[in-house]
């Protein structure tokens, strides 16, 4: 039904009403045009009802449109504020977060969070970005300013990245492990270059870099902001060394390391691996006649034969060429 039948009074009839009176029909104050008083009648009171009725529903809808566009800002409570479904930060230093928390206690809240919708839980609201703001709005009891809008997933994780990138507080590997995260959540590599603002070159170099290092050892590393993807890549080509992996699992768990910052644990355990010797075990075979044509090697991931060329020539072929009998062999014996 049209706005203007809303109480069954044709507007056009009210438009001739007041034609009579020689008036407007509208007031625009606002506009300062404010038509002059005039005696009361029922005509001109139904009409102003209807023109007031019209405004609140207008009113109304314009707010509604706002909200669904993400235009209008309104304040939450914080407990019916989730995370994002992909964190993007290995933490935040705990005076930067008081810092954040005084300033917003002292001069409120300037920049709304963006959030959507629960998509699983009425009544709440996830976060695309503003978790550090909204961890200050929980931490002094305040009400935390956001915009409202319905997101995809994709739509979420890009205005999630694409934030973060005009920021200069994240660094390499929490970008690199944010961009990991999202490739194993089944993310499309473009929606990903999309989301951190690279190409395909640097996102591949990016996950390449994380999937070379344990997650438990970034993790308690943390975001080590001046340390590039460089130094990170030579970090990974030391854990890949024989025995250094455990090595770095131990060291991280000792109490000293854990009390550093973060730049100072990448730099101690960095230091500490190229210091480290790989732990092997050499041991020369004996054969029947006395000679050593054998040399075993061993680490904790691998076994090595080298064989004496001058002490016993062609018997690496000899071994070679019966590797298949000598599996076969193998598997019978151990039930494999």
């Amino acid at each position: 039904m049209a706005r203007k039948n809303l109480i069954g009074i044709s507007d056009d009839r009210a438009i001739e009403a007041e034609a009579d009176l020689g008036r407007s029909s509208v007031d625009r104050p606002i506009s300062g045009l404010i038509s002059a008083a005039r005696p009361a009648s029922p005509v001109g009171g139904i009409t102003r009802s209807l023109s007031n009725i019209t405004q609140k529903v207008e009113r109304a809808q314009e707010l509604e449109r706002q909200l669904a566009e993400g235009l209008a800002v309104v304040e939450l409570d914080p407990a019916h504020v989730d995370a994002s479904f992909v964190a993007d930060r290995l933490g935040v230093a705990a005076d930067a977060q008081s810092a954040l928390a005084q300033q917003i206690r002292e001069h409120g809240q300037q920049v709304p969070i963006l959030v959507r919708p629960h998509p699983a839980e009425a009544g709440r609201f996830q976060v695309a970005y503003g978790h550090r703001r909204l961890a200050a709005a929980r931490e002094i009891g305040a009400k935390v300013r956001a915009v409202v809008r319905d997101l995809s997933d994709e739509q979420l994780v890009i205005s999630q990245g694409q934030e973060n990138n005009t920021r200069t507080d994240l660094s390499f590997i929490e970008r690199s492990l944010f961009a990991t995260r999202l490739e194993d959540r089944g993310f499309a590599r473009d929606v990903i270059m999309s989301a951190l603002g690279v190409d395909k070159a640097a996102l591949s170099k990016m996950i390449t870099v994380v999937r070379r290092l344990p997650i438990d050892l970034i993790e308690a590393i943390g975001p080590a902001p001046s340390i590039g993807r460089r130094r990170w890549t030579e970090l990974a080509e030391l854990l890949e060394q024989d025995g250094k992996a455990e090595a770095a699992a131990d060291f991280t768990n000792d109490e000293t390391f854990q009390a550093r910052d973060s730049d100072q644990r990448f730099e101690v355990l960095w230091a500490f691996l190229r210091a480290a010797k790989t732990r092997t075990k050499a041991v020369r075979w004996l054969a029947p006649d006395d000679t050593a044509p054998v040399r075993i090697r061993e680490t904790e991931s691998e076994t090595t034969l080298s064989f004496n060329r001058k002490q016993a020539p062609g018997f690496a072929d000899f071994v070679r060429q019966r590797l298949q009998s000598l599996y076969l062999e193998y598997q019978q014996e151990t039930g494999d």
